[in-house]
């Protein structure tokens, strides 16, 4: 029997939120939402997980991962797993992994398909600029 997966209570302690929402997504999803939170949190120790934009249409709300501000932000889509850059569009994105949101001036992803891999170097290296750029933006 499958274990409840809806939106956890209120005062849960956001990591506990964030295991809720990879267990919720489930088989190669699941997966790869968890590698893809351990290498942000690999590539930025002082990150803030918390869990953001909670509707009703999506209870459980979103993975944010914060310093100095938002560096990225992770989710499930249909066919894929994506990783959203706000500020993308200012990221020097050497290896090409944004392969998605390209349009506009601002927001830049990269969406991850059943039996493909994070670029653990490339994904690293963009959340760093990230909260780099966050950082010199607060002055800091």
């Amino acid at each position: 029997m499958k274990a409840a997966t809806g939106p956890p209570q209120k005062g849960t302690p956001q990591s506990q939120e964030v295991d809720a929402i990879i267990k919720a997504a489930g088989g190669w999803k699941g997966k790869q939402l968890a590698e893809l939170r351990a290498l942000v949190k690999t590539a930025d120790p002082n990150v803030i997980e918390e869990v953001k934009w909670k509707k009703p249409s999506n209870p459980m709300g979103v993975p944010v991962w914060s310093d100095h501000g938002i560096v990225c932000i992770g989710g499930t889509l249909k066919k894929a797993v994506r990783l959203t850059f706000p500020h993308g569009a200012r990221l020097r994105d050497h290896r090409r992994l944004f392969n998605a949101c390209l349009a506009g001036n601002a927001m830049r992803c990269i969406d991850l398909h059943e039996g493909e891999t994070w670029d653990e170097t490339g994904v690293k290296a963009l959340v760093f600029e990230a909260a780099k750029l966050n950082a010199k933006a607060k002055g800091r």
